[in-house]
């Protein structure tokens, strides 16, 4: 065991550490577990065939475990609330790191508005007719209410809408399972392989196909890093975020992987009903199929109820991720000092409040003539989160690098991911793909949609743009491996130093 305790916080000011591992649990699983599960998820199956939208949830849930196991090496290491922009910065490039923390929180400000306009597309459901605006100002309060009052109040209601969205799952696995084995008959044939033979299945539309699926794939896992954003307000974070890390992408690979097989076996990729995504018709989602074709009495109510939840739950987290991002930047003098002010509850008043104000400024540009703006707003957010992947598996490449280069102990890591250097160059590689290839069509057919370009790929843009304008004005440069700085660890004990030691850890050290 580590004879030292992690680095924490700075002070003043600091995060109240209360967060535990439940909570952290359930943050990343809450903001990453949405609509993209229980309406989506039909699309990629009839998209790429029930085989093919395996295959990709299953190569992309392999990236994010490794960048998860990354993660977890840092945020174990140095649990700050503004994990990535803090260690881009000090492992990589202090404009990299500056980069990387304002398009995060930028990110899941539009994040938040996107929500408030599902949300409204939810309750017109039940209440057909009634003004939307007025909803989303409501649940919009609510999430700022539920961050404005403590982070422990915050950890609890992210707990329970969470777990909400984990009993639907487990039930609707549970039920499918029954239902392909024939232990539970409804108004629908035994599930079993016949509907991976209908028509060009398991497979189809090649790797086109597979590839748009794995874009959704990617989508629908965004949120895991949240664990990296919490841990600056972990109780016990050497214990609680590698815990975290490991049951998180377990379970949400399981729950995709498990649910995507069900919707497979039981409805096939022809049917009609898994090709629509529209969060106005709850009947189309393929949970709502499913527990109608078992006999469930008001299953489109219950998951409306769900889709809600989920709806809220992803709000309440990007509110909560991108709040802490400002607070950060501000502690470390890349954004206006004024977001680095605390209640004595711990929160960060001012960020929120910011954070919030453009949540509802982007809300309002989805109304009316501005719905333009708000799709090139939600353009510009779609590719930040790809983009702190990548800047996750640079990062802790980077910094394993700095450990050997200095020779310190990594022993003394609360956390050590097991598959260094294979897991950062294999996630890194495939991320890169999957953000490049999100408009791959523009670039088919002779002439060049640059338009279409621009507005996919506006976020990688503005990252480098950010990233190579603080360069220019700060006159800042690659981080040195010699000069990173690694609080709290000590060189390798001297008799494990051999010659051949030496030797290997110079190897292994770029120049």
């Amino acid at each position: 065991m580590p004879s030292e305790t992690p680095l924490t916080e700075p002070s003043p000011p600091s995060l109240h550490r209360v967060l535990t591992s439940r909570h952290l649990t359930m943050i990343a699983i809450g903001g990453s577990i949405g609509t993209g599960l229980f309406v989506a998820s039909g699309a990629t199956v009839s998209q790429a065939g029930p085989g093919g939208a395996l295959a990709a949830y299953l190569l992309i849930g392999a990236m994010v475990y490794f960048l998860m196991t990354s993660l977890g090496e840092l945020a174990a290491y140095m649990p700050v609330s503004g994990s990535f922009a803090t260690y881009g910065a000090l492992y990589v490039d202090e404009g990299f790191g500056f980069a990387l923390g304002w398009n995060y929180w930028y990110n899941w400000a539009v994040t938040i508005a996107v929500e408030l306009v599902a949300a409204q597309l939810v309750m017109q459901y039940w209440f057909p007719g009634s003004s939307g605006v007025l909803w989303s100002a409501l649940f919009l309060g609510l999430m700022f209410l539920i961050n404005a009052i403590s982070v422990r109040g915050f950890g609890e209601a992210e707990f329970w809408l969470a777990l909400i969205k984990v009993v639907t799952v487990v039930a609707f696995i549970v039920i499918g399972i029954l239902m392909i084995f024939g232990i539970l008959q409804g108004d629908h044939p035994p599930g079993g392989l016949a509907n991976f033979t209908v028509g060009d299945a398991p497979f189809v539309g090649g790797l086109p196909a597979m590839m748009g699926v794995a874009m959704i794939a990617g989508f629908s896992f965004q949120g895991t890093e949240l664990i990296g954003v919490a841990a600056g307000e972990s109780a016990d974070p050497a214990k609680n975020i590698p815990r975290a890390v490991r049951q998180v992408f377990w379970r949400i690979l399981l729950f995709y992987v498990l649910a995507i097989l069900v919707i497979g076996l039981l409805i096939p990729y022809t049917d009609p009903n898994l090709i629509k995504t529209d969060l106005g018709s709850v009947s189309v989602s393929p949970f709502t199929l499913v527990f109608q074709h078992a006999g469930l009495a008001f299953a489109a109510s219950v998951m409306n109820a769900v889709i809600l939840t989920a709806v809220l739950s992803a709000g309440n987290s990007g509110m909560y991720a991108s709040t802490r991002m400002l607070f950060n930047l501000a502690v470390d003098r890349r954004a206006p000092k004024c977001f680095a002010q605390l209640t004595r509850a711990g929160v960060p008043l001012n960020a929120l409040l910011a954070t919030t104000a453009v949540g509802a400024l982007c809300f309002l540009t989805s109304l009316g003539e501005s719905q333009n703006i708000y799709l090139w707003l939600l353009n510009l957010s779609g590719m930040t989160g790809f983009v702190a992947w990548l800047g996750i598996a640079v990062s802790h490449y980077r910094f394993r690098k700095g450990l050997l280069a200095q020779g310190l102990d990594l022993g003394l890591l609360p956390y050590r991911s097991p598959f260094f250097p294979y897991g950062p160059f294999f996630a890194f590689g495939l991320c890169l793909i999957v953000t490049l290839g999100q408009n791959y069509a523009a670039f088919i057919g002779g002439k060049i949609d640059w338009v279409g370009v621009l507005a996919t790929y506006i976020g990688i843009f503005v990252f480098l743009g950010m990233w190579l304008g603080y360069r220019l004005v700060r006159k800042t440069r690659i981080v040195a491996y010699a000069d990173m700085p690694f609080p709290g660890l000590r060189p390798a004990p001297t008799q494990a130093r051999t010659p051949a030691h030496l030797a290997a850890a110079a190897a292994s050290v770029d120049p």
